[in-house]
């Protein structure tokens, strides 16, 4: 089943002045239609209230909530799917026990990892980076610049792989513009929002880049 997968995603973080649905609210008001809940500091029972508070914002907008990892509780959450970050996830027993309607998205660093990922034929897209350096999430990852996402565009075209694919990792507004001559899919951005000093309008100006 083929579903819709914006060309922009906005991920939260924890943040020690802002909750995560004051993130959300922001975003959603400046008209942010694909929101990724990524939080690692919470118990379930934390995350599956403040999922469901984030929800209802989401649904007032329209607008799709991905979660990070947290697969398992999908089936007490108003969530649209859920991204992995583990590369080397099980995506075909995750995608059993989520369901066909809901999105799957998977982490790449390279077009080996993409390929793996579309080979499971269960994944809906794949968020390839580091773009450049990136607190957000530590790693070990090569950092892969303009160059690397032409690269691997050129080689999924090459060998006939079809699947959306976003930049993330240390993606500023500046790079957006180069970023999309590559022919990348789109682009998922953190820091970039929630470290601006109007994440509002840091929003705003992503999207109008992208669509």
């Amino acid at each position: 089943m083929k579903k819709y997968i914006s060309k922009f995603h906005y991920l939260t973080q924890d943040l020690p002045d802002r909750t995560h649905a004051d993130q959300v609210r922001a975003a959603c008001e400046a008209g942010a239609n694909w929101i990724q809940y990524r939080c690692f500091s919470k118990e379930d029972s934390e995350m599956i209230e403040e999922i469901n508070e984030l929800a209802a914002i989401c649904d007032d907008w329209g607008t799709t909530l991905i979660l990070t990892d947290h697969y398992h509780l999908l089936h007490l959450v108003d969530a649209q799917g859920v991204h992995l970050e583990d590369m080397n996830a099980d995506f075909k027993a995750v995608r059993k026990e989520i369901g066909d309607d809901k999105t799957l998205g998977g982490s790449a660093n390279s077009f080996g990892d993409i390929l793996r990922i579309i080979s499971t034929g269960v994944v809906d897209y794949a968020g390839c980076g580091p773009f450049s350096t990136t607190l957000t999430k530590p790693n070990n990852h090569a950092l892969l610049g303009l160059e690397g996402y032409a690269k691997i565009v050129n080689e999924m075209k090459m060998e006939g792989v079809n699947i959306p694919v976003l930049a993330v990792g240390g993606v500023s507004l500046a790079d957006v513009d180069e970023l999309l001559t590559t022919d990348i899919y789109g682009i998922a951005v953190c820091s970039a929002v929630n470290s601006a000093e109007n994440p509002k309008l840091a929003v705003r100006e992503f999207y109008k880049k992208l669509h």
